[in-house]
């Protein structure tokens, strides 16, 4: 190999939108003057929701990451994020080297990186899963090299609740849909919504337009908690959400997950007169309908499976959201089960 003996550029400050930033789990983007927020699916038509809460968490960046390919010295991120506190992770070739939690508003922060062995390495910044961020800028100093990276692998969309957006893990890398696209060089796009997971139209017509070699729906706490449905709505609101899925992915293999253990609501009954356990079965009669009626692309998974009552304490934060322990735990066990299903090849 011929030794580089170019000169290091001192800096290079890129604008979000930069080619070499290859970014994954975004759907969209706002422009403002404070930065450019990366967006999990468009704002156009958030407002059909009519509801706050979802209009705020879906701003948030779980699952946004970027990458390039650098033999920098070290990186420097120019962001705001809101609320502050939520960690920032970045990672050089697969391997955790930051995690750092800032206060809210402007940022600008150094991060030395290790030293590349001959060849530059594939850096990756996890923005914060439960922030809503902005970028400015980022800029690389002490290099010879600035590439884009390549993204050749399956498409997954993974859609669901505080389950999916995992508001105790340790970091954005270390959700349990984060760990299982790792492990399998998927292209994570995160879905998940902290207390909004609704089956709203506007979320069902996102997942329909989103490119995707796979699909999870992880559906029925919120609804469940929140006694959003009834056992008359809740198995017609599933059927619909996922006819509308179809409606742009009519063979893509859709996964739904129905609700992990909750110990304490398991046989509770909620204010429209469900269980968690009702619920649960109610999901499942959804799914077999649907695939009675013909689809051979939609799979069922047994959340109660993943999480057993027994193994909750073990689990779980707060008997219900799994701790960042679980979060590991939950990702070989929800790996696994996606593992059994074939993705299609890629045109």
């Amino acid at each position: 190999m011929t030794a580089d003996t170019r000169p290091a550029a001192a800096a290079e400050r890129l604008a979000p939108d930069d080619p070499r930033l290859s970014f994954d789990g975004v759907g969209g983007w706002s422009r403002g003057p404070a930065g450019a927020l990366p967006l999990r699916m468009p704002l156009e038509r958030l407002a059909t929701a009519m509801s706050p809460g979802l209009d705020r968490v879906a701003r948030t960046a779980a699952g946004i990451r970027f990458a390039v390919r650098t033999d920098a010295a070290r990186i420097t991120l120019e962001t705001e994020t809101d609320p502050g506190g939520a960690p920032l992770d970045i990672r050089v070739d697969g391997v955790l080297v930051h995690r750092w939690s800032g206060g809210p508003g402007p940022q600008r922060v150094d991060f030395p990186l290790p030293p590349a062995a001959r060849a530059p390495a594939e850096v990756e910044v996890w923005l914060p899963h439960l922030g809503v961020t902005r970028l400015v800028a980022v800029a690389f100093h002490g290099h010879r090299t600035l590439a884009a990276v390549e993204r050749t692998g399956p498409r997954w969309a993974a859609y669901g609740s505080s389950l999916t957006q995992c508001v105790f893990a340790s970091g954005p890398s270390e959700t349990w849909p984060a760990i299982v696209a790792a492990g399998r060089g998927w292209r994570l796009r995160n879905l998940g919504f902290a207390g909004e997971a609704y089956l709203d139209p506007v979320v069902a017509r996102t997942l329909r337009d989103a490119p995707a070699e796979l699909i999870s729906l992880e559906l029925g706490i919120n609804a469940y908690i929140r006694g959003a449905f009834t056992a008359r709505t809740w198995g017609s609101a599933v059927c619909g959400f996922v006819d509308t899925v179809r409606d742009g992915h009519p063979d893509t293999p859709v996964a739904v997950i129905t609700p992990l253990s909750s110990p304490d609501r398991e046989q509770s009954l909620n204010t429209a007169g469900l269980t968690l356990r009702d619920a649960r079965a109610l999901t499942e009669e959804a799914v077999r309908v649907l695939q009675r009626l013909g689809d051979r692309a939609l799979h069922l998974v047994d959340g109660l499976a993943l999480a057993p009552v027994k193994d909750a304490p073990a689990l779980y934060a707060d008997g219900l959201h799994p701790s960042a322990e679980g979060e590991h735990v939950l990702a070989e066990r929800i790996g696994t089960a996606l593992d059994a299903i074939p993705l299609p090849r890629r045109p």
